[in-house]
């Protein structure tokens, strides 16, 4: 795991965190999304700080973590849900954590003080990443919304909150 690195994303990395999302939408436990939006809709989506990606020894963006807003109103602030994607071909390896540890570091300096995410219960890496990291399972949120082919699927509701 020395051969890589995380850094802030930049523009020119957006067409291969659109890419490594669409392997999240393909793989079916990942996103209720069904497609992919384009780099601007991304981008008007998620916060502009907070925003990693991990790149090989050749540089090659190979996953990347933003966060967006749970809510616009004031109180809310502080509360951010996680994105957390990795290629299909280095999953197993432990860079999610690696990842995900560094999103939660950047997300407390920017001055978020609890990060959520929905997982799907199939998911079992993506919940082990994020208990690994401090998150804590809230719930499960049951048939809380419906697949681009109509099954129902529930979310497993984790969130950290900053230590103070």
């Amino acid at each position: 795991m020395d051969n890589f690195e995380i850094r802030n994303m930049q523009e020119t990395d957006g067409q291969l965190v659109l890419d490594i999302f669409k392997e999240g939408i393909d793989g079916n436990d990942a996103t209720f999304e069904e497609n992919v939006p384009t780099w601007e809709a991304w981008k008007i989506n998620h916060y502009e700080n907070c925003r990693l990606v991990i790149t090989d020894e050749n540089s090659t963006v190979i996953g990347w973590a933003a966060l967006s807003p749970v809510s616009k109103r004031p109180c809310f602030s502080g509360v951010a849900e996680v994105s957390i994607y990795l290629s299909n071909a280095v999953k197993g390896q432990g860079l999610g954590t690696l990842l995900l540890r560094r999103l939660v570091n950047e997300s407390e300096e920017n001055g978020f003080w609890t990060l959520q995410s929905g997982i799907f219960p199939e998911n079992k890496a993506s919940l082990n990443t994020h208990q690994k990291c401090g998150f804590k399972v809230v719930g499960t949120r049951e048939k809380i919304g419906k697949m681009p082919d109509g099954t129902w699927r529930d979310i497993i509701l984790v969130e950290k909150r900053k230590e103070d």
